[in-house]
């Protein structure tokens, strides 16, 4: 069975000589953008230019299981054991105005506590925590820096509140120049580079539908290293919990805030528990490292689960819940080596969301330091029942927007 699985090597990466280049630039216009938001977005804090709104931070447990096959049982997922774990829900654009002018695009931040081994990040590689940074869509818009660097200016426009009287034409043309825009590079890319695939992989976040958080499937959509093999990686719901979900389907017009609320009821009422699972590769041309406009065929490699998420039932409804989610810092890097992000985009992202969070939480003030446990984050646990109110222990912050780093 082992011999199906391509097994990793540094050279299953690609080489971009011009990578630091574009990277530094994406870190300029990201610094702009984190400094700008203070005034930009009416709240008076800085937010990252992506999960600038946040939906709620949840206690939960990783149980990581017993008598998985040998190659799912690598790196973290060897050794079977409970792991105090939080869940950060969020949407995905750089924006924090009312929910009908954000996409369905929602993310999770996962951080697993007390884990051996030091991290990918070197000014932090003692922590003993292990993030997860996931969309729930399972591919990503663009594949290397240099065509991020291109779409920065375009994907910061998504979720930006339009004029209530604009024009229907106006509308029109608006969204024909968008897209005429990323496709050509804003007019920098000959015909032969056009983003065509990159437009495919965007238009189909046009098809997540507005759900409650619980009850959407989140991806890596960047690969990474399982150990001695690559894999892709998902928090998918377990089927009976998502059965018993109430709020399902979400009326983005109903009001200003319908995330939240979905969220913050069926955690109050009942509690979920979702499977993480790993997509091993079996095929390179198939299943690239580089491309990630590319979904990996399931037929050539299903999800296995090896471990399950459980959010215990938990009221998240206070103010202090969103200022703990804004303080906490979630990164694909904050990962053992056996569990290294791979490709140009993953690359990409160990700079940004460190630069991005250590900016974010010097312009808001806050203390940025890694728990070592969820009483850290929480405060200690209610003795003698299973409903634990957030009571105001635990960082504080001045915004009620989350982010993803």
């Amino acid at each position: 069975m082992t011999e199906q699985f391509v097994r990793y090597t540094s050279e299953i990466e690609r080489a971009d000589p011009g990578f630091e280049k574009s990277l530094q630039t994406v870190l300029d216009n990201m610094r702009r953008h984190t400094e700008r938001s203070v005034d930009a977005e009416g709240i008076g804090v800085a937010v990252r230019d992506a999960h600038a709104k946040g939906y709620g931070l949840a206690r939960g447990e990783v149980e990581i299981l017993e008598g998985l096959p040998e190659e799912y049982a690598q790196g973290i997922y060897a050794t079977p054991g409970r792991h105090e774990a939080m869940l950060r829900f969020s949407n995905g654009t750089a924006h924090t105005g009312a929910d009908k002018f954000l996409p369905a695009t929602c993310g999770i931040g996962l951080k697993i506590f007390d884990i051996d081994g030091p991290t990918m990040l070197e000014d932090e590689a003692d922590t003993r925590t292990f993030d997860y940074a996931m969309i729930n869509n399972p591919t990503f818009f663009v594949n290397t820096v240099e065509h991020y660097l291109f779409l920065q200016g375009l994907i910061l426009q998504i979720g930006t509140v339009p004029p209530a009287d604009e024009p229907a034409d106006e509308k029109r043309r608006r969204l024909y120049r968008f897209l005429h825009d990323w496709v050509t590079g804003d007019g920098t890319l000959p015909p032969e580079e056009w983003a065509w695939k990159e437009l495919g992989a965007f238009l189909s976040l046009a098809q997540i539908k507005f759900l409650n958080p619980l009850l959407s499937t989140y991806w890596t959509m960047g690969a990474v290293r399982h150990g001695d093999y690559i894999a892709k990686v998902r928090v998918a719901p377990d089927q009976a919990f998502a059965d018993r979900v109430v709020r399902r389907t979400l009326g983005v017009d109903s009001a200003d805030e319908v995330f939240r609320p979905a969220l913050v009821a069926e955690l109050r009422e009942r509690p979920y528990e979702f499977d993480i699972q790993v997509q091993l590769c079996t095929d390179l041309e198939h299943m690239p490292v580089e491309d990630v406009t590319v979904r990996w065929s399931e037929t050539l490699s299903p999800f296995v689960t090896v471990a399950r998420l459980s959010l215990q039932q938990q009221d998240i409804s206070g103010p202090d819940n969103l200022a703990r989610m804004d303080a906490t810092s979630m990164t694909p890097w904050r990962v053992t080596e056996e569990h290294r992000p791979l490709g140009n985009i993953m690359r990409t992202r160990k700079e940004v969301y460190r630069q991005s969070s250590l900016l974010r939480h010097r312009l808001n003030h806050q203390i940025r330091r890694e728990p070592r446990n969820l009483a850290e984050v929480f405060g200690p646990p209610v003795a003698g029942t299973a409903q634990l109110p957030d009571t105001g222990a635990g960082p504080s912050a001045t915004t009620r927007e989350g982010n993803h780093n």
